[in-house]
């Protein structure tokens, strides 16, 4: 098949979660033999490598850069307050973006447009405008509605809890919307299908489409040989993301002073881009901040547990998938875990209160062996539910392949 696969980003490297999302699916789509055009968003900060990677691996890529500024950004959300529709949307409509699928979809025979997240779903309707018999198919990474929800329940400030709670409603709306005017909807989770059913007022069997789950790659990324005296508790992810930013100040603020007390030889480790400034305002003893780190093996090396304290977000967190093929073991909340086939205490473990979390912490900085069967039996899950080139195969109902 001739598909245009619209996307947000550009997914090279696969180093955060929708880009190893995005970036398999193109893997898969094109090893199957079908025919991808990538249209995607780039920023200023895309490498010319990775952009051109992305050429080689796609039958052809176009880009439009997407530009932001925290002054759009005011104005975006007073735009979207006005007219009830959701801020990131709003944010993210970009003319170009609908005059190049318009010219595409006018120069090209395609079968399916493939709107990847729902930040995407508005042009894959633009190109469904332009011709009609297009196959319509939405990739929905995240019930997108709860990721607002759920930050409202946590914000302090009564004006952000009530502008999240809004954002929520405009985008659940929205959200629903978009899934009725798709042809096929794939979900990343059963937990967003039976949430946006729940959006709908409708039960989650009228809610159609399959769960293809995201997946990693056990062949590229091997077991990390951890280091004997290995003492770093290790948060790896992207800090932009309001629900990484607010686990992880949480895990400081609330959790590691308990930890270091009985642990005062470990080492609080945060790995990711713009980390929150309130990380060094709370003079946290043993806190290690890097940023954007290229090569993080050195680290995970030396990580004695690796931590998904998030208490909100939706969708999967590739965290635990990633974690789960370095062999390392994890310490996750129930949020952080969802959507994720898991056994508690056996491939990970799950706590959700402060001094939960931190003894489970605690017990495995303290007892090694313990952490590394967790470990393994974690890297056994990736190998058996979550290697791309096995799940993968659904998407052939989604795309059927020649025959």
């Amino acid at each position: 098949m001739k598909i245009l696969y619209l996307s947000q980003l550009i997914p090279y490297p696969p180093d955060a979660g929708p880009k190893v999302r995005i970036y398999h699916v193109l893997e898969y789509l094109t090893q199957a033999g079908h025919e991808v055009t990538l249209v995607a968003f780039c920023r200023e900060s895309d490498k010319p490598a990775h952009i051109d990677h992305m050429r080689q691996l796609c039958h052809e890529l176009h880009t439009v850069l997407m530009r932001r500024s925290r002054v759009k950004d005011v104005w975006y959300l007073g735009t979207s307050l006005l007219r009830r529709r959701p801020f990131l949307i709003t944010r993210d409509t970009v003319d170009d973006m609908h005059q190049l699928i318009k010219t595409l979809v006018q120069q090209n025979d395609f079968d399916a447009v493939h709107a990847d997240q729902l930040w995407m779903a508005q042009y894959a309707l633009t190109a469904k405008q332009e011709k009609p018999a297009l196959t319509a198919v939405l990739d929905q990474h995240n019930a997108t509605y709860l990721i607002p929800q759920r930050l409202a329940d946590s914000a302090g400030n009564p004006l952000l809890k009530q502008i999240l709670k809004q954002e929520s409603r405009h985008m659940a709306q929205f959200e629903v919307a978009m899934c009725r005017q798709f042809d096929r909807v794939v979900w990343v989770t059963a937990d967003d299908k039976v949430a946006v059913a729940a959006a709908a007022g409708k039960v989650a069997g009228q809610i159609t489409g399959p769960v293809i789950p995201i997946c990693a790659d056990p062949e590229a990324k091997p077991a990390v040989a951890r280091a004997a005296d290995a003492r770093r508790v290790t948060f790896l992810g992207g800090l932009h993301w309001p629900p990484n930013a607010a686990g992880v100040v949480w895990f400081a603020r609330e959790v590691w002073p308990l930890i270091h007390r009985a642990a005062p030889e470990a080492l609080f480790t945060v790995i990711g881009k713009e980390p929150p400034a309130e990380l060094q305002t709370l003079n946290l003893p043993n806190l290690d901040v890097t940023g954007y780190v290229d090569d993080v093996t050195p680290l995970l090396q030396e990580t004695a547990v690796f931590i998904v304290p998030l208490h909100a977000g939706g969708g999967m967190r590739v965290k635990i998938v990633d974690g789960w093929s370095w062999a390392l073991p994890i310490v996750s909340t129930t949020i952080g875990a969802e959507g994720i086939e898991y056994g508690d205490g056996r491939d990970i473990v799950i706590a959700d209160t402060d001094p939960d979390f931190a003894q489970a912490v605690i017990r495995l900085l303290q007892e090694p062996e313990q952490a590394a069967q967790l470990g393994q039996h974690g890297r056994a899950t990736l190998e058996a539910r979550y290697d791309w080139r096995k799940t993968y195969r659904q998407w052939d109902e989604i795309y059927p392949r020649e025959v």
